[in-house]
């Protein structure tokens, strides 16, 4: 289903901006998840590297969460609608689920590693779509969030064995 777009002035092409609209907001879905689920390692880490672990994953969440709102705003300054809703990501996020069985320190990290790295490959593909349909802002915008990501993956890496 296209993309339905409000009335504004931009100079991209409609359709770009219908394409655009539905790659942020699955952009969008996947960024609130994997803010969420970052932050259920967070409350939920348990063993002898509790604290060190559970303010990493409150560092990784922090740094996740204002790109909700940007790639949210980036939608609508395209003429679309964010969704973005936690029901709406949930129904939308290419994110596994995150295993509510998780309890040990290096379960968390493997499990927000691995949600992290399929993260910012969805994200570069993205990046690469926003190029190809002539929108540098977005690819810029999905370009920062990507550079935060992959190094957050790295500091979430450094604590697994290598």
């Amino acid at each position: 289903m296209p993309e339905r777009l409000h009335p504004i002035v931009h100079d991209l092409p409609e359709a770009a901006r219908a394409d655009l609209v539905a790659l942020l907001n699955v952009r969008l879905a996947d960024t609130f998840d994997l803010y969420s689920q970052v932050k259920q390692a967070h409350w939920n880490v348990k063993g002898i590297h509790f604290q060190p672990l559970h303010e990493l994953f409150d560092k990784v969440a922090e740094a996740v969460e204002p790109f909700v709102d940007e790639i949210a705003e980036r939608v609508t300054g395209l003429g679309g609608t964010a969704r973005g809703t936690a029901r709406m990501a949930a129904a939308a996020s290419t994110l596994a689920e995150y295993p509510e069985d998780a309890v040990d320190g290096t379960d968390h990290l493997v499990h927000v590693r691995d949600r992290l790295a399929a993260y910012a490959a969805a994200n570069r593909r993205a990046i690469e779509t926003a190029g190809e349909l002539g929108d540098a802002a977005t690819e810029g915008m999905l370009t920062d969030v990507q550079s935060a990501v992959d190094l957050h993956l790295y500091f979430i890496q450094s604590h697994l064995p290598g």
